[in-house]
C-alpha cells in the first residue's frame, strides 16, 4: 500500500487536489436545484396519494375538513422544512436531523434516532415502497386475481438491486432517475387533476358543495381528526430528505431554501386538487371502500385506458425506492464518520465518489426486511418515534438559538415558526399516546433498545485489542473488496459546536490504498 496513491477530498469543500497534485476523491456536489426539488417531491409523493387517501376521510368525517385537514398538514409541512433549513445551513453536514440531534443533544440521542432509522424505518418503508411498486407493475398481468408473493418478492428485489447499483455507479445517474420519475408521477397527478376540473365542468361538484362538503358521515371526535393529521403528515413524509444530502447540493445556502419554497406548495396544491379529483367521480362512501382511490378513478373516468393508474402508481413508487435509497445511505454514511456506525460504512469509492458500502448495507437491510411478514406492524410501532424526533429536532433549534446566539446562521427563521410546529407536534403525539398507548411504547422500547448498543459500540472506548484488530482487519478487507477509501475530512466545515468524538478519532485513523 501507498500512500503517495491515496485520493482523498474533504467531503463539504470544492474539487480539490492532493498534497502529490493527484485528483482527490469526496462525495462531489452534484445536487442541483431542479435534482433538489426533484429528491423533496420524489419523496414525499410516493403511493399514498395514488392509493389510499381515504384514511384521511374517514378520520375526519367529512369532504370538506378532510380537505382542510391536507391543506393545513402542507403549511405545518413547509413551516417544518423552514426549521430544518435553518439547521441545514448553520450545521452543513449531510445527515439531516440524526447529524443535528446529535450535535444540540449529545451522542447518545443521536444514536438513537440513528438506531431506529437502520434498525426499522428505512429499511421497512423501502421494502413497502418496493413491494407496492411490484404489485401495481404486476397487476395487469393479473387482472382478476392478485399476483403471486413470490413474485412480488421477486419483482421487489430486483427493483431494489436495480436501483441500487444505480446509485453505486452514479451520483449523477441517481439523480437523473430521481428527476424523471418525479416528472412521470407529476404529470399522472396532472392527469387526475385535469381530469377533476372536465368532472367539475360538467356539474359533478355535488360533494364541493359547502352544504354538502361538510355534512358529517359520521359525528365529529377530536381524537380521530388528530388521528387525520398524523395520517396526512405521514402521507408528506419525506420532505426532510435533502437534508441527508447537504453536502452533495450545489450552494446550499441558496438551493435548499428555494428547493422547499417550490416543493412543498407544488405538493401541497397537488395533494388538495388531486383529492379534489377524487370527490368529483365518487363518493366519500365509495372512496372509503376503495383500497387504490386512483385506480378506481381511473376505472371510472379512463374506460379502456384505465391501465395508466396502476402503472402510474408503479413509476411512481420506482422513484420513491430511487429517492429512499438515495438519502438513506447518506444518513448511514454520516452516522459511521461520527464513529456510530462501522467504519467501513463511511467511506466512498476511489473513483465514482459514490458510499457504495453504505448504499450496499441500505440495499441488504431491505432485502432481509422483504423475508418477514410483520413490516407493516414495525411501521406503525416505529411512525410514532419518527414523528417524536421530528419535535426534538425542532426543539433543538429554539435550544441552538439560546446556547449560541451569535452562531452565523445564514438562513434565520422567525422562532415563531418553530413554535407553531411544537404546538402542533404536541398536539398529535398526545392524541397518539390516548389513542394508541400500546403501539406508541412498543415503538420506545425499540428505540430504547439501542441504549446498551451504544454503551458497547460507542461509550466503551478501551475494547480489547483483539477485538479491534478483528474488526480493523474486516475494514480493511472491505476496502479492498469494494475499492473505498476516507474522505479526507481536515478541510471540512464543520458547525463549531461539532466535534469530532474519540471513538471516531481512535477508531478512523487515515487510510490509503494503492491505485
Amino acid at each position: 500500500m501507498s500512500s503517495s496513491g491515496t485520493r482523498r477530498r474533504a467531503a463539504s469543500v470544492p474539487d480539490t487536489d492532493t498534497d502529490d497534485g493527484e485528483p482527490a476523491v469526496t462525495l462531489k456536489k452534484e445536487i442541483g436545484l431542479l435534482s433538489a426539488c426533484g429528491i423533496i417531491v420524489g419523496n414525499i409523493i410516493g403511493s399514498g396519494i395514488f392509493v389510499s387517501p381515504k384514511g384521511v376521510l374517514e378520520n375526519c368525517s367529512s369532504v370538506g375538513l378532510a380537505l382542510i385537514v391536507w391543506t393545513l398538514t402542507g403549511v405545518i409541512t413547509a413551516i417544518s422544512a423552514l426549521c430544518y433549513a435553518e439547521l441545514g445551513v448553520t450545521i452543513p453536514k449531510s445527515g439531516g436531523d440524526y447529524s443535528y440531534v446529535k450535535d444540540i443533544f449529545g451522542g447518545l440521542a443521536g444514536f438513537l434516532r440513528l438506531w431506529i432509522a437502520v434498525l426499522v424505518i428505512y429499511p421497512t418503508n423501502q421494502a413497502v415502497i418496493a413491494l407496492t411498486f411490484a404489485n401495481y407493475a404486476l397487476q395487469p398481468l393479473f387482472p382478476s386475481c392478485f399476483p403471486p408473493e413470490r413474485a412480488l418478492g421477486l419483482l421487489a428485489a430486483v427493483c431494489l438491486l436495480l436501483l441500487t447499483w444505480i446509485n453505486c455507479f452514479s451520483v449523477r445517474w441517481a439523480t437523473r432517475v430521481q428527476d424523471v420519475f418525479t416528472t412521470g408521477k407529476l404529470l399522472a397527478l396532472c392527469l387526475i387533476i385535469i381530469m377533476g376540473v372536465v368532472q367539475i365542468c360538467k356539474g359533478h361538484f355535488y360533494w364541493l358543495e359547502p352544504e354538502h362538503a361538510f355534512h358529517p358521515l359520521q359525528p365529529y371526535d377530536m381524537g380521530r381528526i388528530a388521528l387525520a393529521f398524523l395520517q396526512g403528515s405521514f402521507a408528506y413524509a419525506g420532505w426532510n430528505f435533502l437534508n441527508y444530502v447537504t453536502e452533495e447540493l450545489i450552494d446550499p445556502y441558496r438551493n435548499l431554501p428555494r428547493a422547499i419554497f417550490i416543493s412543498i406548495p407544488l405538493v401541497t396544491f397537488v395533494y388538495v386538487f388531486a383529492n379534489i379529483a377524487y370527490v368529483t367521480a365518487m363518493s366519500p362512501q365509495e372512496l372509503m371502500a376503495s383500497n387504490a382511490v386512483a385506480v378506481t378513478f381511473g376505472e371510472k373516468l379512463l374506460g379502456v385506458m384505465s391501465w395508466i393508474m396502476p402503472i402510474s402508481v408503479a413509476l411512481s413508487t420506482f422513484g420513491g425506492v430511487n429517492g429512499s435509497l438515495f438519502t438513506s445511505s447518506r444518513l448511514f454514511f454520516a452516522g459511521a464518520r461520527e464513529g456510530h456506525l462501522p467504519r467501513l460504512l463511511a467511506m466512498i469509492h476511489v473513483n465514482r465518489c459514490t458510499p457504495i458500502p453504505a448504499l450496499l448495507f441500505t440495499c441488504i437491510s431491505t432485502l432481509l426486511m422483504l423475508c418477514t411478514s410483520d413490516i407493516y406492524t414495525l411501521i406503525n410501532y416505529v411512525g410514532f418515534i419518527n414523528y417524536l424526533f421530528y419535535g426534538v429536532t425542532v426543539a433543538g433549534q429554539i435550544v441552538l438559538r439560546v446556547k449560541e446566539p451569535d452562531l452565523h446562521r445564514p438562513i434565520k427563521v422567525s422562532l415563531a415558526w418553530p413554535v407553531i410546529f411544537l404546538i402542533f407536534w404536541a398536539f398529535l403525539l398526545i392524541f397518539s399516546l390516548y389513542s394508541e398507548p400500546v403501539v406508541c411504547c412498543i415503538g420506545l422500547a425499540i428505540m430504547l433498545s439501542g441504549v446498551p448498543v451504544y454503551l458497547f459500540g460507542v461509550y466503551w472506548e478501551n475494547k480489547p485489542k483483539s477485538f479491534n484488530s478483528f474488526v480493523a482487519k474486516l475494514t480493511h478487507l472491505g476496502q479492498k473488496l469494494f475499492m473505498v477509501v476516507y474522505p479526507d475530512y481536515k478541510n471540512a466545515q464543520y458547525c463549531c459546536l461539532s466535534k469530532k468524538p474519540q471513538s471516531w478519532q481512535s477508531s478512523a485513523p487515515e487510510q490509503t490504498m494503492d491505485k
